[in-house]
Parts: structure tokens; C-alpha cells; sequence
């Protein structure tokens, strides 16, 4: 039963857009690594290797914030400075 629907015009005429379709990605995938030129086509690969280059910008980025912020934050202030000189000298101001 089932191949003889397989035989019906409609797996013809389904057939043929399939077709056209897989040769018009061909021509554009030709087309743009002529453009383009073959080191510049985006892939999965180059996304993800940038995706991965980003995230670990970020992190840099981020632990540059919080770096220079735990500078800024011990002994910026007069009461942290008494604070550390108690500890270090054992004597209250």
C-alpha cells in the first residue's frame, strides 16, 4: 500500500522542489566563498570557537571589575584606616 503512494505524481512534484532547493544552496554556498573568499565563511565551528573567545573576554573583564573594586574598597575610608590601624598597632584612636 505504502509504495504505491510513493508512485503517485505527488512524490514527483514534491521531488522537484527538493531539488531546486538543495542546487540554490549550492550556488549561494559558491557564491559567497567567491565573494567572501574561503577564510571568511561563517561556520558552526568559527561561531562557537567566537562564542567561546567572547565568554572569556567577559570573564576578564569581569574579574578586572572586581579586582579593582576590592582594591578601592580596603582603606578608602577614614573608619576602615582606623580600623586597620587598630589591627596593626593593637592601640585604639
Amino acid at each position: 500500500m505504502r509504495s504505491e503512494a510513493m508512485n503517485t505524481p505527488e512524490s514527483g512534484f514534491v521531488a522537484i522542489p527538493r531539488t531546486v532547493l538543495s542546487m540554490a544552496v549550492g550556488v549561494i554556498d559558491t557564491v559567497e566563498r567567491a565573494v567572501v573568499g574561503e577564510g571568511r565563511i561563517r561556520t558552526a565551528r568559527g561561531n562557537a570557537w567566537e562564542a567561546v573567545c567572547a565568554d572569556r573576554a567577559r570573564a576578564d573583564r569581569i574579574a578586572e571589575v572586581r579586582r579593582q573594586l576590592s582594591q578601592r574598597s580596603v582603606g578608602s575610608s577614614p573608619r576602615s584606616s582606623a580600623s586597620q590601624s587598630e589591627v596593626t598597632t593593637g592601640a585604639r584612636s
